[in-house]
């Protein structure tokens, strides 16, 4: 298997962001008199989809652009403190060595990202940083990467770990590795047939060997 371009989402994937974004969250929430989530509740909401978050949560779709919005902004703020999901940062470097190019696929800010790559060291392995306002939106993005690095469509990867971000890599029709350690559990992406099912940073190693 040898993908020439590997591209990463950002929350989960790259950054442990979850409980940041819970934070966070509930803070947008109180003021706009949404259902708030406790830490004990997580658990059970790693199991829901996009579409099944939302309608658990009673959050309508036309406030979830605002969310991110607000939500990106307020991240900004702690972004360089927040830690690095464990044994990527030692992975990264090989694998780009392997690969013509690696970019970042997200719905949080270019400005979020670009700061947490420079305060964890890895900023100067990644060409791009990409992003999308629309929570369901990537597959879009994933098209237009392919299209601007002259890409067949098995020379791609989209690397994630939400349902979502497996919904949109097969719109987009490129293999996708699901990581089990950001928001969704394993059985939820294990139930979407990804290309690859990733338990641990050092697996991804073997895709590209």
């Amino acid at each position: 298997m040898a993908y020439r371009t590997i591209i990463f989402d950002f929350d989960g994937t790259l950054a442990d962001t979850l409980e940041e974004s819970r934070r966070i969250y509930n803070e947008l929430a109180e003021g706009m008199g949404l259902r708030q989530v406790s830490a004990e509740q997580l658990p059970g909401l790693r199991h829901f989809s996009l579409r099944e978050l939302l309608s658990h949560l009673d959050i309508p779709k036309r406030r979830v652009p605002g969310l991110i919005a607000r939500g990106t902004t307020l991240m900004r703020a702690n972004i360089m403190q927040l830690p690095l999901i464990e044994g990527i940062g030692e992975v990264l470097p090989i694998l780009r060595s392997r690969c013509d190019s690696f970019g970042i696929l997200t719905s949080n800010a270019p400005t979020n990202v670009d700061l947490f790559l420079r305060a964890h060291g890895l900023r100067e392995h990644f060409d791009f940083i990409s992003s999308t306002s629309k929570l369901t939106g990537k597959a879009k993005h994933l098209r237009a990467i392919r299209k601007t690095f002259s890409l067949e469509s098995d020379e791609m990867l989209y690397v994630g770990d939400e349902i979502r971000d497996l919904k949109a890599s097969r719109k987009a029709g490129i293999p996708v590795a699901a990581v089990t350690w950001g928001f969704n559990s394993t059985e939820a992406l294990a139930a979407e047939n990804p290309t690859h099912l990733i338990s641990q940073p050092e697996e991804l190693l073997q895709l590209h060997s």
